[in-house]
């Protein structure tokens, strides 16, 4: 059996889509009544252990989507919780939603880190998806106001973006084939890497690039309502993007596709 955990986020409803058709699949989510889906659903919430002891039971393969949302001590409480159920559970391979290596600038890369190392040193076998950062998100971080301008502080910075849809795609296939992908870590970043230039061209004519300094978006992101958490994850995201350190492109993305992967400008832009 697979599990696939957090299947009402981004990621998790594009992979459950994808596993729709399958009899040997159930989807995790912290409200199960809430969440409509032709799969069978069970109650997963990585703040209730209870839930995870009975939810593991029975799987052969978990597909575990970090639950990312909180401060470092959360997620690592959340992450280290599942891998103690899931091996208690006789869960045989847990195959992980990971950041990218060159995220390690990025304020949120410890959590992530961390669950590597906890999973390689489990008894389970184990694939680690070191997932580059959605072309959705820096469509959000550089998305044009009503008059026309991108206002954001990356600089001449870059992001090797990847589209949302083909790191679904990569964790498909991995989980299916779980056994021929144990032990191995892939670097899932894009092919294109993109900037606010690009995205304000890409937009057209009526859209132009103005870059701010990180003190003007931290103000501007602190006074939106961001949780305080929030805050220094975004503002660290625009200052790795800036200063060059997520533009490498290349990886095993497209190896694990078997074919091309999306454009990274034209996911953002969708």
């Amino acid at each position: 059996m697979i599990l696939v955990t957090g299947a009402t986020g981004a990621l998790g409803t594009l992979i459950a889509k994808r596993l729709a058709d399958r009899d040997d699949t159930v989807l995790g989510t912290r409200e199960p009544r809430r969440f409509e889906a032709p799969l069978p659903v069970r109650r997963i919430d990585f703040d209730d252990p209870d839930t995870l002891i009975t939810g593991f039971q029975g799987v052969d393969v978990l597909l575990m989507i970090s639950a990312g949302y909180g401060e470092d001590d959360t997620v690592i409480a959340r992450h280290g919780s599942a891998i103690d159920a899931a091996q208690k559970a006789g869960v045989g391979h847990v195959v992980y939603t990971s950041l990218t290596a060159d995220g390690d600038h990025l304020p949120y890369a410890l959590p992530h880190r961390w669950t590597e190392r906890r999973l390689q040193q489990s008894a389970m076998g184990w694939t680690i998806l070191r997932n580059g950062l959605y072309a959705e998100l820096l469509a959000w971080l550089a998305a044009p106001s009503e008059d026309g301008r991108i206002t954001a502080p990356l600089g001449k910075g870059r992001l090797a973006a990847v589209a949302r849809a083909d790191l679904a795609d990569a964790a498909v296939r991995v989980t299916v084939e779980a056994a021929a992908h144990a032990g191995h870590i892939y670097e899932l970043v894009g092919e294109q890497a993109i900037g606010g230039t690009d995205l304000a061209h890409a937009h057209g004519p009526h859209v132009a690039y103005e870059p701010e300094t990180l003190a003007q978006a931290r103000s501007r992101i602190a006074a939106s309502g961001a949780k305080p958490f929030q805050v220094p994850m975004l503002v660290g995201t625009y200052s790795a993007i800036a200063a060059g350190f997520m533009s490498r492109t290349g990886g095993d993305l497209r190896q694990l596709l078997g074919r091309e992967p999306r454009s990274a400008l034209a996911a953002a832009l969708a």
